[in-house]
């Protein structure tokens, strides 16, 4: 923070366990304090009030008053950085994690339980990293329901419609992403003429619960990707965590990450790939997300002809990701995410 002052952290959690061992990961590091914890939802909503931290640590199945409705209420009255962390990797607590994240929370992260000590390390080094990297996140005001006010754009060159040519689109997305990537794929129609490949950033073992929360949300199917797989017309495949993804004419290949890479699975490998493999009969969709993986590669897709969108700040958690590429010359639109879908729609199956 500025003036070398701590990242303050309120631990909302109902499980003493939970807090106690997050309250010792974050206390390790000498930027982080933990000026608070909260058991349920409400008490983190006086807690914010009054302590005013830089991020909060949020479960989600609390008695009194969840998680999610606690979420809701903070980031319409009092916005703070929230990071999800949730013990339920897949069913019905997962899609209810995502959920917290459509109405602002930043990210989401698997619990830390009894059984992780021999990894606490680890796992604390990631726990640590999310949590400098989203304190410094500048978060808005997010009521559920409300609409999405109508904002300018740079004075881009529309994108032509392709005549039908566009066979594949490919998306790239980090922090804010999934929220975003339900803005798109949920409104998308059904008959959705051609594949779709993304690459999210996300924590290890929670591809299948996004998955899942994001095929409830939408009219084309969303899945996790698997490797050495056929793609197929109105279906979205997402990266799996760990590795990257990359396509082969119609097939999608997992390949290793390289040395240091920081962002896995890489938007600017799948893009690269994309480029490669479709040149100009492709779309790119660079989304919200911190850093600048997704620009070298959406550049490579501009490069060979390929139309390619960028999501608007206004509408982006973190604009990091699409102002890269948009300083880079790789966006021919920038748009509202809210306008994502049906430019997508006009450009791969034009009237």
């Amino acid at each position: 923070m500025a003036g070398g002052e701590k990242i303050r952290v309120l631990i909302c959690d109902d499980s003493l366990v939970a807090r106690e061992m997050l309250a010792q990961i974050l206390s390790s590091d000498p930027d982080i304090e933990v000026v608070g914890t909260a058991t349920n939802g409400q008490e983190a909503i006086d807690a914010v009030a009054r302590l005013k931290p830089d991020l909060i640590t949020m479960d989600i199945h609390m008695p009194k008053m969840d998680g999610l409705q606690a979420t809701e209420r903070i980031m319409a009255y009092t916005p703070t950085p929230i990071l999800v962390v949730s013990s339920s990797v897949y069913g019905e607590g997962m899609g209810r994690a995502f959920d917290a994240l459509a109405i602002g929370a930043l990210e989401v992260i698997k619990k830390p339980e009894p059984k992780d000590w021999a990894a606490l390390d680890a796992i604390g080094r990631d726990v640590i990293r999310r949590v400098k990297i989203l304190s410094k996140v500048r978060v808005i005001t997010h009521i559920r329901g409300r609409r999405s006010p109508q904002h300018g754009r740079p004075a881009f060159e529309p994108v032509e419609p392709s005549g039908g040519k566009v066979q594949l689109v490919a998306i790239g997305s980090s922090t804010g992403g999934p929220s975003a990537l339900l803005n798109v794929l949920g409104r998308l129609s059904a008959d959705f003429p051609v594949p779709i490949v993304i690459a999210q950033h996300i924590a290890d073992g929670f591809v299948p619960g996004l998955a899942t929360w994001l095929d409830a949300g939408s009219k084309i199917k969303v899945m996790p990707a698997e490797d050495g797989q056929m793609i197929q017309a109105g279906v979205a495949y997402i990266a799996a965590t760990g590795t990257n993804l990359e396509v082969d004419g119609r097939t999608v290949r997992f390949s290793r990450p390289g040395a240091g890479q920081l962002y896995i699975p890489s938007a600017d490998t799948l893009f690269d790939s994309v480029a490669l493999s479709y040149a100009d009969r492709a779309l790119g969709v660079l989304l919200t997300g911190m850093g600048m993986d997704g620009a070298r590669g959406l550049k490579a897709m501009f490069d060979r002809g390929a139309p390619t969108i960028c999501q608007d700040e206004a509408t982006s958690t973190v604009f990091g990701m699409p102002k890269a590429a948009i300083d880079f010359g790789a966006a021919r639109m920038v748009l509202p995410v809210h306008e994502i879908a049906a430019e997508v729609e006009r450009i791969v199956a034009p009237v």
